[in-house]
């Protein structure tokens, strides 16, 4: 198995559109739509549009859990999907149509008892044969102590897999302190956050993602810089790229899109700077999308030809 996702804060998506949100008024909206939610649950979708091999891995609960199963098994994804007492949570946005802004209301999900969580871990270290990568992705919910994400990085070691984390605070601090991690995705606050730094100038990003790269934390930084394109810094190389010029439809799960494609790349034995690329093109290739659908192999091809990066 090439990639493993976990996602254990996953959330059914409603969605819908309406020409102007105002207070107090009854917004009368278009029908909803529904989809699978969390970053791990994404980076998945992603992978197997592509083509990849990937699984989900994901606790579940309650009437909303078993329909967030039901519509990835309706896409194709490969699930692992770990039954737990606490319902799954629901997230939803608001797409306005006069002004093409998204409005994203994300709940916390409910408590995770520190059985099921354990159970989440056991349920990863008995995964067979081990996946070349693992992948974490998103909050963690109430109940899951900070250090979830280090224990992980243990098991990934362990396992031989190579650690993708993408969430941020306190669980990628402690993730990062514990080492192991092969590759981070912080936004540009999530890095000033982690850092303690304002970090204006793209000299100071790229000291900031190699001192971090340089004390052992991680191998690859993967910076987002949502309109600005995104930084890739490795240990002997950084590269620049510029966002592509496109009109959003919607930016739900762009940032997931991103591990997405470069995890897909990277597993097909494909270089950092194609990997990157790639990244590029899938989360450009989700935002041209509505209400958290996943980027369509079709697109991304066209979209990779148009992506140009820089060695900086």
């Amino acid at each position: 198995m090439s990639t493993l996702t976990l996602t254990m804060n996953p959330s059914l998506e409603i969605a819908t559109s309406v020409a102007h949100v105002v207070d107090t008024d009854k917004l009368r909206c278009e029908p909803e739509q529904s989809n699978p939610g969390g970053g791990g649950i994404n980076v998945a979708r992603v992978i197997h549009n592509m083509g990849g091999n990937s699984i989900a891995a994901f606790p579940f609960g309650g009437f909303t859990g078993k329909r967030l199963c039901m519509l990835l098994e309706k896409e194709g994804v490969t699930i692992h999907g770990i039954e737990v007492e606490s319902e799954t949570r629901q997230c939803f946005s608001i797409h306005e149509r006069s002004t093409a802004r998204d409005f994203r209301f994300v709940l916390p999900g409910h408590i995770l008892a520190a059985q099921a969580v354990e159970v989440c871990l056991e349920g990863i270290r008995s995964v067979e044969p081990p996946p070349r990568y693992l992948v974490a992705s998103g909050s963690l919910p109430p109940g899951v102590p900070t250090n979830f994400y280090a224990t992980l990085g243990k098991i990934a070691s362990d396992m031989g897999s190579l650690y993708v984390l993408d969430t941020s605070g306190p669980p990628l601090a402690q993730a990062l302190a514990a080492g192991g991690v092969f590759l981070i995705k912080p936004s540009l606050a999530e890095l000033e956050e982690l850092t303690g730094q304002s970090l204006q100038t793209e000299d100071a990003r790229l000291q900031a993602a190699q001192n971090i790269i340089r004390t052992g934390q991680t191998k690859l930084v993967a910076l987002s810089l949502g309109e600005q394109g995104a930084l890739l810094v490795s240990a002997q190389s950084a590269w620049r790229a510029h966002s592509l010029p496109v009109r959003p439809v919607s930016t739900v799960g762009a940032g997931d899109s991103f591990v997405g494609g470069m995890v897909w790349a990277l597993s097909s034995a494909m270089t950092l700077e194609e990997a990157f690329r790639y990244a590029i093109a899938c989360a450009t290739g989700t935002i041209l999308n509505a209400h958290g659908e996943m980027c369509q192999k079709a697109d991304v091809l066209r979209l990779y030809e148009q992506v140009s990066i820089q060695q900086v």
